[in-house]
């Protein structure tokens, strides 16, 4: 039976050829085996594919264990961890040291920042980490960022609006993020690579007289799908719009809890993936409680307050949450 491949199969085959690192070569397999159809012609393929994945998982985790700790793998925490990413003196450390408690060195010198540094942005009741990166430039990728940027749950462009080269800026990143197939406009939700909605692009230095002018530029030829906000770290124009948007990229929900008869607990929100159920709700608080709970009663997305849902109703940011033993 022919194998008929598709044109994406091919495009990830010729990715893999193209990688010099395991990570990408991970990558590309990972895509290969998500768009490669499922049939008998195909079964010998996929078999040689996972062998390859799994020959090529092991050797890279031995590689890891074997030498130091990467400085690029930051540890994810909070709702969600978002990556920075832009060229040099575009604001990322500014940005990161108003948003967050972290205090990262600031200059007006290019590449001050040499490693990755995270802080928590506060977003009503939920933390969500930021990560400064070193920059890039058209020339120059730092070694690791690719992997730290494939990690996160979202990523931040940052462009310097008041710059002449910012359409330039944004170009070289976009691009970038395209060719490791980081971004991947055709993915769901299930495949490799991020959607473009889980990229948001922020204009810095929006106070700048200059800027005005380069943003509407920017938005006129931006990569299509790729929402702009303008900010500037100096003033804080923006900055309550960037925090709203940030929590819509990373794509959870907050659920609260409450005892029979007792008020819902309003401070500490569970933190689930868009889309989780009931029963990932009670996975989530001890893993034992799928099999004991009974019943299940929702305030917020129902139908009507205090309705009885079954295990796989899809709950909603803010549901308020009884489970009955």
């Amino acid at each position: 039976m022919p194998a008929n491949l598709t044109p994406q199969y091919y495009k990830a085959e010729e990715i893999f050829k193209k990688s010099a690192s395991a990570e990408e070569k991970i990558a590309a397999l990972e895509e290969m085996l998500a768009v490669i159809p499922k049939h008998k012609g195909t079964e010998k393929i996929q078999a040689d594919l996972k062998k390859r994945l799994s020959k090529l998982r092991e050797d890279s985790q031995k590689k890891t264990k074997a030498s130091r700790k990467d400085p690029f793998a930051v540890k994810k925490q909070g709702a969600g961890q978002v990556v920075l990413l832009g060229f040099p003196n575009t604001g990322k450390s500014s940005l990161l040291s108003v948003m967050t408690k972290a205090r990262p060195k600031i200059s007006g010198y290019p590449f001050t920042t040499t490693l990755p540094l995270a802080g928590m942005m506060v977003y009503q009741d939920v933390m969500i980490q930021l990560v400064d990166t070193p920059p890039i430039t058209e020339e120059f990728v730092p070694e690791g960022l690719t992997g730290a940027l494939r990690n996160a749950d979202a990523i931040l462009i940052l462009v310097d609006a008041s710059s002449d080269s910012c359409l330039e800026q944004l170009q070289t990143c976009y691009n970038y993020l395209e060719s490791k197939n980081i971004i991947n406009k055709a993915a769901t939700d299930c495949e490799h690579g991020k959607q473009a909605d889980q990229c948001l692009m922020l204009a810095t230095k929006a106070d700048d007289a200059n800027s005005s002018e380069n943003i509407n530029i920017l938005r006129e030829l931006a990569p299509q799908g790729l929402e702009i906000i303008p900010v500037s770290a100096e003033n804080g124009f923006g900055l309550e719009p960037m925090r709203e948007k940030i929590y819509e990229i990373i794509k959870v929900i907050r659920v609260y809890t409450k005892v029979p008869g007792k008020a819902p607990d309003m401070k500490k929100p569970f933190i689930l993936r868009r889309g989780s159920t009931v029963l990932d709700l009670a996975s989530t608080i001890h893993r034992d409680l799928p099999r004991l709970m009974k019943n299940v009663r929702i305030w917020g997305s129902a139908r009507y307050e205090g309705q009885s849902v079954n295990r796989d109703y899809i709950l909603n940011d803010r549901d308020i949450v009884e489970i009955n033993q």
